[in-house]
């Protein structure tokens, strides 16, 4: 593989997956008592536990936020951030996310009037940042940390570093406990453990796949590693294990396992060169799959499956994957 390859796989990662090291767990999970599905397990419970306004936070991965005010003008660096500010009724001061686009958030045009941070999702300007006098920064830990030095002083920087489902409801309870925006939250959360609930009474028998890239050097999302993919071994046969950052599976692994339902995420790195879909047709192995075969290739919203990982994210996620699963 080469070095071009390598490094196009990495930021893919870095967008998708987050970061590879699972924190350790975010909310406590109540006890249902109601058997799974499959009878594995108890089903998700969709009790909520108060949240209670607080200055300051400790969050599942240790990092501790201290906040003279409620924080008002945040900045997000990360699609996450747009996503809790969505599920507390506010808006970021600046973004260097496409997210709030989706008619599920604000729209194109009311998302179109919040200034965009220069330098893009790996790169973002600290000046730029701070010419916004924000109260709180949100960016991805591996790969905002970084700027940490730049921002000390001026502003108060939240790395995040989401891995499962549980760290993103943890991570919008710690917000709204520091913006005192806590039944929103109570209330976001209470929506996502439902559904979930409800999609995991009727998982479906159908085994299902997560792809993500820009060409044939395609990745497989998995649990633990992928927010999204977390979602699916409790609402269908979801196969899938993480093989680290440089690893994935080939198609002929894939075709082994009769995929039935293949969701595809389009990664673009800059101005839009066509579907990841399209691009595997040229493979005679990708025909041969039992989804490509049955029209069962849904092509997602990489902002919202692949970026997202917030409770109005997963929401949509769970929307769209319980209905091509049926």
């Amino acid at each position: 593989m080469s070095r071009a390859v390598r490094g196009i796989r990495r930021w893919a990662a870095a967008i998708v997956m987050g970061s590879f090291l699972v924190g350790c767990g975010a909310t406590e999970e109540p006890a249902s008592g109601k058997a799974g599905a499959d009878g594995a397990g108890p089903r998700t419970a969709v009790d909520v536990r108060p949240v209670k306004a607080s200055s300051t936070i400790t969050d599942a991965q240790g990092v501790t936020i201290t906040a003279e005010r409620p924080p008002k003008r945040v900045v997000c660096l990360v699609a996450l951030c747009d996503d809790m500010l969505a599920e507390l009724g506010m808006t970021p001061t600046a973004t260097n996310s496409t997210l709030l686009a989706h008619p599920a958030f604000l729209g194109p045009e009311r998302a179109g009037r919040i200034p965009v941070v220069p330098g893009g999702f790996l790169s973002p300007e600290a000046e730029a940042i701070l010419s916004h006098e924000p109260d709180l920064v949100i960016g991805l830990e591996d790969t905002h940390g970084k700027l940490a030095p730049a921002l000390k002083g001026a502003t108060t920087f939240w790395p995040v570093q989401p891995s499962t489902w549980e760290d993103s409801v943890g991570y919008l309870r710690n917000l709204a406990a520091l913006t005192g925006r806590t039944e929103q939250a109570e209330a976001a959360e209470k929506r996502l453990r439902t559904k979930l609930a409800a999609a995991e009474g009727e998982k479906s028998g159908k085994t299902a796949l997560i792809i993500f890239g820009s060409d044939e050097n395609f990745g497989v999302a998995t649990p633990k590693n992928d927010v999204a993919a977390g979602l699916f071994p409790k609402i269908s046969s979801y196969p899938w294990e993480g093989r680290g950052v440089e690893g994935s599976y080939s198609l002929e692994e894939i075709l082994a396992r009769d995929v039935d339902v293949l969701f595809v995420e389009t990664l673009s790195f800059g101005a839009s060169d066509g579907k990841l879909s399209a691009k595997l047709s040229d493979n005679p192995l990708w025909s041969r799959i039992p989804a490509v075969r049955n029209d069962k290739v849904v092509e997602v919203n990489s902002e919202v499956w692949a970026k997202g990982r917030g409770t109005r994210s997963l929401g949509i996620v769970l929307d769209e994957a319980t209905a091509a699963l049926r």
